[in-house]
C-alpha cells in the first residue's frame, strides 16, 4: 500500500493514477507544481501539464477553456489565492457555465499554514465557494481521504472543491477508506448528551475529546462531515434528531463552513442547539499543534466548550 506523507502528496498520487487510465486528465499549476507535490506528474505527463506561472486568474481560465472542449483539468495550488484572487474566475467561468473543473486549495486553516502567517495559511475559503452554485465541497479529513476525494471529483460531472492541508495532517481512516457520498461518517457513538460534527483536519482532536468526556461521563457521538451543503443531507438528519446539542469543529472562519451549514439544516428542518468551534478573527503565525490549540481545537479545549454548552442549557 503506498503511504502518504500528508494530503498534498495524497493528491499528486490520486492525479497520477487518474492521468494513467484517463488521456483527458489535464494538471494546470500557477506556479504550483512543485508544492502540490506533483513533479512526477508534469515530468511523466508534459503534454498533460499546463503552467501558468503565478497567474491564478489565468490558471482558473485555462481550465474552464480545456473542461469546454471535453478534458478534466485539475487546478492545484494553495486555496486562498484560488478562492480570493481567482474567485472571479471560479464564479464566472467555471460556476456559471457548470464546467467540470477540479479544484484542489492546499494551506487550509491555521493547521495548514505553518509558521507563514495570514498570508498563508487561509480560513475564509469555504465561505466564499459554498456560497457558488454547482459547486460540490468536499472536505476529507486526512491523507487517504484526500485521495478518494480526488477519485471521487473526477466521478463528479461539475465543478468540484476539495480542501487541503499542509502535508501534516495525521492519518485516521484506514487505507481505501471510501469517501463517503453520504457526507457523514460516524465514528464515536458514546451517547448522544451532545453530537460532535467535524470537518477537515481536526478530526484527531475531535475523537480524542470524546474519550476525555467519556471519562468525565459525557458521552458523545462524533461524525465526520466530508461534503458541505450536499444535495442529499438525509444521514446528517438522521443524526441531528437523536441530541439536543450539536457542537461543530472547524478550522475554519466561524462564518460560510460547517457551523453555518449544520445551523441551516436545524433551522429548516430539526431546531437544536447549535454551538460552534471555529475562528473569530485573524490566526497569528506559529508551529501548527501549538497555535490550533491556542485557537480552541486542543481536546482539552473541544471538551470544555462541550462542558459548557451542555451546562448552559
Amino acid at each position: 500500500m503506498v503511504e502518504f506523507k500528508g494530503t498534498r502528496e495524497a493528491f499528486a498520487a490520486a492525479l497520477y493514477e487518474l492521468a494513467s487510465v484517463n488521456d483527458k486528465v489535464v494538471g494546470v499549476f500557477p506556479d504550483a507544481l512543485k508544492a502540490m507535490r506533483a513533479v512526477s506528474f508534469g515530468e511523466t505527463y508534459p503534454d498533460r501539464y499546463i503552467e501558468c506561472g503565478i497567474a491564478e486568474q489565468c490558471a482558473v481560465d485555462v481550465a474552464a477553456g480545456l473542461a469546454s472542449t471535453g478534458l478534466l483539468p485539475f487546478v492545484g495550488t494553495y486555496c486562498g489565492f484560488l478562492t480570493m484572487r481567482a474567485g472571479e474566475q471560479m464564479r464566472t467561468f467555471v460556476g456559471y457555465t457548470d464546467l467540470n473543473v477540479k479544484f484542489i486549495g492546499v494551506n487550509a486553516g491555521v493547521l495548514g499554514g505553518e509558521r507563514e502567517g495570514v498570508t498563508h495559511q487561509f480560513y475564509e475559503d469555504l465561505a466564499f465557494i459554498t456560497s457558488l452554485p454547482n459547486f460540490t465541497v468536499l472536505t476529507p479529513a486526512d491523507p487517504e481521504q484526500m485521495y478518494e476525494a480526488v477519485k471521487y471529483a473526477a466521478e463528479i460531472c461539475g465543478p468540484v472543491y476539495i480542501r487541503g492541508g499542509s502535508g501534516r495532517e495525521i492519518e485516521i481512516y484506514e487505507k481505501d477508506a471510501p469517501f463517503s457520498r453520504d457526507g457523514i461518517t460516524v465514528w464515536k457513538e458514546y451517547g448522544t448528551d451532545a453530537v460532535l460534527f467535524s470537518s477537515g483536519y481536526v478530526l484527531d482532536r475531535v475523537l480524542a475529546a470524546a474519550e476525555l468526556l467519556k471519562e468525565q461521563g459525557v458521552n458523545v457521538t462524533v461524525a465526520d462531515i466530508n461534503i458541505l451543503y450536499g444535495k442529499n443531507p438525509s444521514r446528517i438528519l438522521e443524526l441531528m434528531v437523536k441530541t439536543d446539542q450539536i457542537i461543530t469543529i472547524e478550522d475554519h472562519n466561524i462564518n460560510g463552513g460547517l457551523g453555518s451549514y449544520i445551523s441551516r439544516l436545524a433551522v429548516e428542518n430539526r431546531p437544536v442547539k447549535v454551538k460552534r468551534i471555529a475562528l473569530t478573527d485573524y490566526a497569528e503565525s506559529g508551529p501548527a499543534k501549538e497555535l490550533a490549540d491556542a485557537y480552541g481545537f486542543s481536546p482539552e479545549g473541544i471538551a470544555d466548550t462541550v462542558k459548557k454548552a451542555l451546562a448552559s442549557q
